[in-house]
């Protein structure tokens, strides 16, 4: 089989839409008779001529491999309604044998693979390493100086005590925020507004403010005496600052499977971040990225839950190992038809701890239970082992447990039997992200 012809699930084409309006446009759009002139190619495309209001159709072309989309439709979400409906139909029907792609879905892969070979071939130009050390220096001091101005805030803050915290206001804190912003800090920035919202996150806040205001603090001596910090742990304290990675990290070439898919937005509502889990098939090394939309708009970059992709992962400095960036992909993405094995809850607990010695500041850390029972309970939902020895929490707030309806659904899908679940395991419990039913390979995502 080509690797055109190893076809993804309409579930897992649906789950590329920006938006509801996408997907219901996308899913009319699914059927042969909107479509002409369709097309694949064994390396991983497929293209075809949409149907519009207009005289002329509507050129559509998506690179498996990506996914990466691209139509003449005027259309500033991506993927459009055109590209949905055209995998759809792919998904449905493939796109026969392998053919040459017309000129205009050519020209448009031959560039992206030009782009490829330009970004694995580095910068062209040599880098002034003297200027950068002096860049480096100059932002180090404006950090510097942000963080005492944040230490002497946070010393206010407990001098004057938290009961009035909830009276003050979020004003004061966007300020330090916006000066840690001048700082070159944006790190701190973020900490800084999540540490503004927490009084009016309901009860027991005073409690979270204090354990917030604490990390940062931590994260504040930290940097004062980063050169004399192990070398992981400086990378790590200058990732959570807001610093750039002063080098490249390590380069991991492996087949990766989607684990799980999630949007979040900042209080401000200004920026929309997608987190992506994956995890190696080969080395089983978890791997976190991120992306990111400006106001109104999704982040590009969207994998569906259950595909594979082979790539090369370059993983950051710091952050625990966690964080990385996709890099050459060298196969169009499939489904993947195996259940993660996974592991008992006191080993979840045991992974975050380690992960906890590489990075004091990480909220959680990616981990595949199974075989679990969800128990809801007086104190709450739980995730217990199958057979009944530990048990760990289910926040009620989180991407995957924003409302009881979630746990329910996770409650169903197990019915009253094991099942294997993906999510992120903090100091507030196991946040269900994923599951896989017993006797079943298809994931059905949470969020």
């Amino acid at each position: 089989m080509t690797e055109q012809g190893v076809r993804w699930t309409a579930e897992q084409v649906l789950a590329l839409a920006p938006d509801d309006a996408s997907r219901k446009a996308g899913g009319r759009l699914g059927g042969a008779g909107s479509w002409s002139q369709t097309g694949g190619s064994a390396s991983g495309s497929v293209w075809g001529l949409c149907k519009g209001s207009g005289s002329k159709p509507y050129q559509t072309v998506v690179d498996l491999t990506g996914p990466a989309y691209k139509c003449s439709c005027p259309s500033r979400k991506f993927p459009c309604k055109h590209a949905l409906g055209l995998l759809l139909l792919w998904s449905a029907e493939g796109a026969g044998e392998p053919g040459e792609a017309p000129d205009w879905a050519s020209r448009w892969l031959a560039s992206r693979e030009e782009k490829a070979v330009r970004t694995a071939a580095g910068p062209a130009r040599p880098v002034d390493e003297e200027a950068a050390r002096r860049r480096a220096g100059r932002r180090a001091a404006r950090v510097g100086a942000g963080v005492a101005e944040l230490e002497q805030r946070l010393t206010d803050l407990l001098r004057g005590g938290l009961a009035g915290q909830e009276q003050a206001g979020y004003a004061a804190w966007e300020e330090t925020a916006a000066r840690m912003v001048d700082a070159q800090a944006p790190g701190l920035a973020g900490r800084v507004r999540e540490l503004g919202t927490i009084p009016s996150c309901g009860p027991g806040w005073p409690a979270r403010m204090l354990e917030e205001a604490a990390l940062l603090h931590l994260l504040d001596r930290a940097w004062l005496g980063v050169e004399g910090l192990p070398e992981q742990l400086a990378a790590t304290v200058r990732s959570r600052v807001g610093l750039p990675a002063s080098g490249e990290g390590e380069a991991v070439r492996d087949r990766w499977q989607v684990l799980a898919q999630y949007d979040s937005v900042s209080p401000d509502g200004r920026l929309t971040t997608r987190r992506i889990w994956l995890r190696g098939l080969g080395g089983g090394r978890p791997a976190l990225v991120l992306d990111f939309g400006p106001p109104g708009r999704p982040p590009g970059l969207a994998l569906p839950v259950g595909l594979v992709l082979e790539a090369e992962v370059r993983f950051r400095p710091g952050s625990a190992g966690l964080r990385a960036d996709l890099g050459e992909r060298s196969a169009a993405v499939a489904p993947y038809a195996e259940v993660p094995a996974g592991v008992t809850t006191g080993a979840a607990l045991e992974a975050y701890g380690a992960a906890l010695r590489q990075d004091p500041w990480l909220e959680s850390w990616p981990v595949v239970l199974g075989p679990v029972v969800p128990v809801p309970g007086e104190l709450g939902w739980q995730l217990a082992d199958a057979r009944g020895t530990c048990a760990l929490p289910v926040p009620l707030s989180g991407p995957g447990s924003r409302s009881r309806g979630g746990l329910w659904q996770l409650a169903a899908l197990s019915g009253g039997g094991p099942l294997t679940v993906f999510g992120e395991c903090g100091h507030r419990g196991f946040t269900p992200l994923t599951a896989w039913q017993p006797g079943s390979a298809e994931p059905v995502p949470l969020v």
